[in-house]
């Protein structure tokens, strides 16, 4: 029994000894991790202290930086506002100025309104109506360059079997030759469209205005214009005032045309008739320039022939002066060799003065003209 009691306090004592000898360990290894924990906390603080400064570094140098790259962004955004700023001011303008002017606008467009209905008023009387046809052919006529006294006539009167024929204008061709015009086309139709609101009755009398075109078409054809003049070809013009009007007659009637050409009667707009006016203007130009022509060769002809006359004289003229010239040089001689000896004579024997100069001959010979040796004989004198 003492062995077993022996052998367990032994064991007890071993097994506290491996305690406490444990515990001392762990004290050991915890104070040595205590300390560890401490030195990283310190480093910790270390370190965050060092990242805070670095930090701050950082963003003073990241601030200057962005400071430096922003700052022309800064200028090129404050002088955009600035400018902005003038465009908005110059716009404000603008859109006043685009007031007063649109107010303008307006204002005409009411007077245009009010103008355009009281000519339609006009227009709707057959005298007024012919009375602005032929203003406005007279209009185009002097445009042209056809000028009255020249080129053209008005209220012309003719007969063609035995009856009065009156067209509008006579136009004078070059080579005695004419063209007759009239200037009645009817409008009536025309002008009650434009006041019309109802679209069908519009194009109603759009297409009654076609007809009643095509019927003074027929009516001038009929008239035989051409034959009341001399040299006057088959054709009579059909003035229509305004190209509006032969629009809306085509767009009603497009063969209008086709058909009036075929019975003779050119139905012109104001372009047509004025490029048809110029061209008789240019034909009067050309037939003037042929007149002048003719003209410059007769005083061509005269000019040269009085040049001969002159030639001849000259020829004449030279001559007589080589004469002169021989006849003064042996005068000269003659003063020299009998007058002159006895004048110095006078003056060796001292009763008289200075003798006299002596006389130069002249020993520049004329010229003769080129035109001699050209040509062998004289031209005749005139």
């Amino acid at each position: 029994m003492t062995w077993v009691l022996l052998a367990v306090v032994c064991l007890a004592a071993g097994g506290f000894g491996g305690w406490f000898a444990g515990r001392s360990r762990q004290a050991a290894e915890l104070a040595a991790a205590s300390a560890r924990l401490e030195a990283a906390s310190d480093n910790e603080q270390r370190l965050e202290a060092t990242l805070r400064t670095v930090a701050y570094e950082a963003t003073d140098h990241s601030r200057a930086a962005v400071g430096q790259v922003l700052a022309p962004i800064a200028e090129t955004l404050a002088r955009y506002e600035s400018r902005l700023g003038d465009v908005e001011r110059a716009r404000v303008d603008a859109y006043a100025q685009l007031r007063v002017q649109l107010s303008g606008v307006a204002e005409t467009s009411e007077d245009l309104r009010e103008q355009t209905g009281r000519l339609l008023g006009a227009l709707r009387s057959p005298q007024v109506r012919g009375q602005w046809g032929e203003v406005q052919l007279r209009r185009i006529v002097e445009a042209a360059g056809m000028v009255e006294h020249c080129d053209f006539s008005e209220q012309h009167s003719g007969a063609v079997d035995g009856r009065g024929v009156r067209p509008d204008l006579v136009v004078r061709l070059s080579g005695g030759r004419t063209l007759v015009v009239d200037a009645k086309a009817p409008l009536q139709a025309y002008l009650q469209a434009l006041e019309s609101e109802d679209e069908v009755g519009r194009d109603q009398l759009l297409r009654s205005h076609a007809k009643h075109l095509r019927r003074h078409v027929e009516s001038l054809a009929g008239k035989e214009y051409w034959r009341a003049f001399e040299d006057t070809p088959e054709m009579v013009v059909l003035f229509v005032p305004a190209d509006a009007f032969l629009d809306a007659a085509l767009r009603g009637d497009p063969a209008l045309l086709e058909d009036a050409f075929a019975r003779g009667v050119v139905v012109a707009s104001p372009a047509t008739l004025m490029a048809l006016l110029r061209t008789v203007a240019h034909t009067w130009r050309q037939e003037a320039l042929a007149l002048h022509a003719k003209e410059v060769h007769r005083l061509g002809r005269e000019l040269h022939e009085r040049l001969g006359s002159v030639a001849g004289h000259f020829s004449r003229l030279g001559s007589s002066l080589e004469a002169a010239v021989g006849s003064y040089n042996a005068a000269v001689a003659s003063v020299e060799s009998r007058l002159l000896v006895t004048a110095r004579r006078f003056s060796e024997l001292e009763v008289a003065g200075d003798p006299p100069e002596r006389p130069e001959p002249v020993m520049t010979p004329t010229r003769r003209p080129a035109w001699e040796s050209e040509s062998a004989t004289p031209p005749p004198e005139r």
